[in-house]
């Protein structure tokens, strides 16, 4: 697997910006995106930039790595249930209910949080922080975003007979096996693969955004991917569709636009402006990649998308509002400006 650096022309010459900021009327700043729609047969619907060029997927991979986890026979060996599941392949706000489905699932394999190697930060859950604060106590690496899906690689770990410590390690078993199971579904090279560090602390990988779109479009028809791996995409896309609240949180983009496209969607956003779709009745998929990494553009641009396509209908739509024009408050709360796709 290649570690030297690939650079790409992130736009076309002459591209004009996806997403703009306005202020009393006034642009103040602009997005560029690079993005791709595709079919489960591997054609390409849409497309803006260089979507071949190797972009780290971030957290949108952690779908994959989940099911990774199942398809290892690890899920049932200690009995995950599908919230469980949906946690392990989401980003979690560190609700009270993430911390304790995350808990259960180190009880169940045997390990206590001290396992984790993800590192602390304060959850996202603004009131979830503030009660901790309260409480006296100090962030742990339970409340990290990551910290479901580091115990399902535990888990997977545990399950193999290796040993826990290292796994972060690309060349821990665990880690070999979830980059060859991630190539897999990605159908692409094992060896063609960039591999980084994620913020958590795991390899993370970077393929190029048309693999991305394809993986999410085959999620809305696993028959597509090898036979071992068929019922382990199914039941983490299930588990992310039917508890869409553990793969983000209140509030959260992710956890919203699940719910309100009422099965029809599944999603997993990353950092740096990273964000995967799956139109799961449409088998269609949608990669998408903020240039600057700022992930304030990506739902204006995710919703636009999925409403050109057809796949929200008006009510749903209406359910989205505040994330397809966010608005822009000053600190009295008052509205100056909005979010807003333009293309």
């Amino acid at each position: 697997m290649k570690r030297e650096a690939h650079y790409f022309a992130p736009f076309d010459t002459g591209a004009k910006p996806a997403v703009v900021v306005t202020r009393d009327g006034i642009v103040e700043s602009e997005h560029f995106v690079r993005f791709v729609a595709a079919t489960a047969d591997g054609g390409v619907l849409e497309s803006r930039g260089d979507i071949e060029g190797r972009t780290f997927m971030r957290s949108s991979a952690k779908p994959l790595i989940c099911a990774v986890v199942v398809a290892s026979g690890a899920a049932d060996a200690f009995g995950f249930t599908p919230e469980e599941l949906a946690v392990a392949a989401g980003s979690h706000s560190g609700e009270p209910y993430h911390i304790a489905a995350v808990r259960s699932m180190l009880k169940k394999i045997g390990l206590g949080e001290s396992a984790l190697q993800c590192g602390p930060h304060p959850p996202i859950h603004e009131p979830s922080a503030k009660a901790l604060c309260a409480a006296g106590a100090e962030p742990s690496r339970i409340h990290n975003n990551c910290s479901g899906k580091h115990t399902a690689i535990l888990a997977l770990a545990v399950h193999r007979g290796a040993s826990p410590a290292g796994y972060l390690s690309r060349e821990h078993p665990a880690q070999r096996e979830i980059l060859a199971g991630c190539a897999a579904l990605l159908d692409v090279d094992a060896q063609s693969m960039v591999i980084g560090v994620d913020g958590c602390g795991i390899p993370v990988i970077g393929v190029p955004m048309t693999a991305a779109a394809v993986c999410f479009a085959r999620f809305g028809e696993p028959a597509r991917f090898g036979p071992s791996w068929r019922e382990a995409i199914a039941r983490v896309v299930r588990a992310m569709v039917t508890h869409p609240q553990y793969v983000a949180g209140t509030g959260r983009f992710d956890t919203d636009l699940t719910r309100a496209a009422a099965g029809a969607v599944a999603c997993k956003g990353g950092a740096e402006g990273y964000h995967a779709a799956a139109a799961l009745a449409r088998k269609m998929g949608f990669a998408v990649k903020v240039a600057d990494g700022n992930f304030r553009a990506v739902s204006p641009f995710v919703i636009e998308r999925l409403d050109r396509h057809g796949v929200l209908d008006g009510a749903q739509l209406g359910q989205l509002a505040r994330h397809r024009r966010p608005p822009v408050k000053n600190y009295a709360g008052t509205v100056v400006g909005e979010i807003a796709d333009i293309t």
